[in-house]
């Protein structure tokens, strides 16, 4: 019994470890990081809510029939990381003949 009680913590031991795992690496902690992987995380994490907010007031102000497909459809596309917004504002929008 007490065996089988030390190979079932390790193996629950060796799951939690593989899940703080990242590609074979230790996912770091914020206090783990560079400076200059701290300042690589905040540009990026400005960058990805600058798209989000400028993709959500862009639906906001654009009539319906400016845009490919539901309005909600859309909004809740832009939630995903990069590609929500980027993908809204490349195919999501409808563009005028006259190039505006």
């Amino acid at each position: 019994m007490a065996r089988n009680k030390k190979a079932l913590n390790k193996k629950a031991h060796d799951m939690s470890r593989k899940n703080k795992m990242h590609g074979g690496r230790k996912k770091k902690t914020w206090k783990e990081m560079s400076p200059a992987g701290k300042v690589g995380t905040i540009v990026t994490a400005i960058m990805q809510v600058s798209l989000l907010v400028a993709a959500q007031r862009d639906i906001s102000r654009r009539p319906a029939e400016l845009i490919n497909g539901p309005k909600a459809a859309w909004r809740a596309a832009s939630f995903v990381n990069f590609v929500g917004p980027m993908g809204y504002f490349i195919f999501g929008r409808k563009h005028s003949a006259t190039g505006k």
